[in-house]
C-alpha cells in the first residue's frame, strides 16, 4: 500500500470531536480560501509563535500573544486538509509530502521559542524537537512499511499538545510560581513537563516500533543461518 494512501487512525482524546468542528468550519469558509492558504497561515503561526516565545524576555504578556498564536496555528495545520476534503479537492502525494515538511518546520519553530523564552532551558526545547521528530519519523515509516498512519501515541496528540502549551501560558501569565530547583538546575513547569513528555515519547516509540518490528519479522521471516 502506498504511503499517501496509507489509512489514517482518529486515535487521540479529542481526534471526534475536532473532526466536527473542523469539518464545520471548513463548509462556511469562503470559496477564495484555498488548503494552501490555511497551511502557509500555519507556517506563519509557529514562526510568530517562536518569536512570541522569545520576546518574553522582555515582558511576560506575551503569553498571551503565543496563546492566540497557538490557536491560529492550530486552525491553520488542522484545518487544511479538511478543507480539501469537504470541496473534493485533494491533492494526496502534494498534501502529505507538505503537510509532513511543515510540521517539522513548526515543530523547530515552537520547541526552539521556547528555549529561547526565559521558561524553558534551550537544551529542553531541542530534547522535545528531537523526540517529536523521531515520532514523526516513525509514522511516516509506519505508513509505507505498514500502511497506517496514526498521528496520535497513546491518547495524546498535536492539538492536545497545543492545549498543554496553553494551560502553561495562561497560568505562567497569571503569575503562578512555577520555578523549581533540580539537581542545582533552575526550572519551570515548562522543563518538567517538556522533560516528562520528551520521556513518554521515547517510551511510546519504543514500544511501538518493536510492535511493528515483530509483525514483519513475521510476515517477511529472517534467512535461516544454516
Amino acid at each position: 500500500m502506498s504511503a499517501v494512501h496509507a489509512t489514517r487512525e482518529p486515535n487521540f482524546l479529542l481526534a471526534r470531536h475536532e473532526k466536527r468542528v473542523l469539518t464545520a468550519i471548513a463548509r462556511r469558509l469562503p470559496r477564495w480560501i484555498l488548503p494552501d492558504d490555511l497551511t502557509a497561515l500555519g507556517v506563519a503561526a509557529a514562526t510568530c509563535i517562536c518569536i512570541a516565545y522569545q520576546a518574553t524576555n522582555a515582558g511576560r504578556w506575551w503569553l498571551w500573544v503565543a496563546s492566540a498564536l497557538l490557536v491560529v496555528h492550530w486552525l491553520g495545520d488542522s484545518l487544511d486538509g479538511t478543507l480539501a476534503r469537504v470541496r473534493g479537492i485533494e491533492r494526496p502525494r502534494y498534501g502529505y509530502y507538505l503537510d509532513h515538511l511543515v510540521d517539522a518546520i513548526s515543530t523547530a519553530c515552537i520547541g526552539i521559542g521556547l528555549g529561547l523564552s526565559p521558561y524553558m532551558l534551550l537544551s529542553t526545547g531541542a530534547l522535545i524537537v528531537v523526540a517529536y521528530l523521531m515520532l514523526s519519523i516513525n509514522v511516516y515509516l509506519e505508513s509505507y512499511a505498514v500502511g497506517r498512519f496514526s498521528i496520535g501515541y497513546g491518547r495524546v496528540g498535536p492539538t492536545e499538545v497545543r492545549l498543554i502549551l496553553i494551560a502553561l501560558n495562561v497560568a505562567l501569565a497569571l503569575g503562578a510560581g512555577l520555578d523549581f530547583r533540580v539537581a542545582g538546575v533552575g526550572m519551570t513547569a515548562f522543563d518538567i513537563v517538556g522533560l516528562a513528555v520528551a520521556g513518554v515519547m521515547c517510551v511510546l516509540l519504543t514500544g511501538r516500533a518493536w510492535t511493528n518490528l515483530r509483525r514483519l519479522r513475521i510476515e517477511e521471516p529472517a534467512a535461516s543461518r544454516f
